[in-house]
């Protein structure tokens, strides 16, 4: 009965994630949580912010902080290149939603995956809060990290982000 119910909870994860490159490993979020896609762009450091927050941009006259998820998820940052580009989402909070960037090494495409190729999270432990992660996505004799965008930043990194996007 406990089996029946994980792949119940997982086939609701099925349906089409855009996927993205950072340190040569692919993760995938959901499509519709996406905006747009945008080539890197001139981003203006704010003082005192969370070194996973590269600065703000000003997308059409609106100020969008960006997140670099290298640093967030604690990997080894390195120089933009080319193919890095900024993915604009947008984030669901009690309070309402919230726009912001997120800085990525590439985007590879959009993949429609089925309930039955995705399996929970694995549990690692106390150290590694997996929260962010909805599942692991199988295609193709690939892996693919599938990230609940809403979650990615903690309550306090998202008040952070939100006083941001406020200025």
């Amino acid at each position: 009965m406990a089996e029946s119910a994980v792949i119940e909870t997982l086939e609701h994860l099925a349906g089409k994630y855009l996927t993205f490159i950072l340190a040569e490993e692919s993760y995938g979020m959901e499509i519709l949580k996406v905006q747009e896609i945008i080539g890197l762009m001139p981003i203006t450091r704010v003082p005192r912010t969370p070194t996973f927050v590269r600065g703000v941009i000003n997308l059409r006259g609106k100020v969008i902080p960006v997140v670099e998820l290298r640093r967030k998820f604690e990997m080894d940052s390195i120089d933009d290149t080319e193919k890095s580009c900024i993915i604009v989402v947008q984030i669901e909070q009690p309070d309402g939603s919230l726009i912001m960037g997120l800085l990525v090494d590439e985007v590879s495409e959009v993949l429609d995956v089925a309930g039955v190729n995705i399996e929970p999270p694995p549990n690692f432990g106390m150290q590694v809060d997996n929260e962010f992660i909805l599942g692991i996505g199988k295609q193709d004799n690939n892996v693919i990290m599938l990230l609940n965008v809403d979650k990615l930043l903690a309550t306090n990194e998202l008040e952070v982000v939100h006083q941001i996007e406020e200025t």
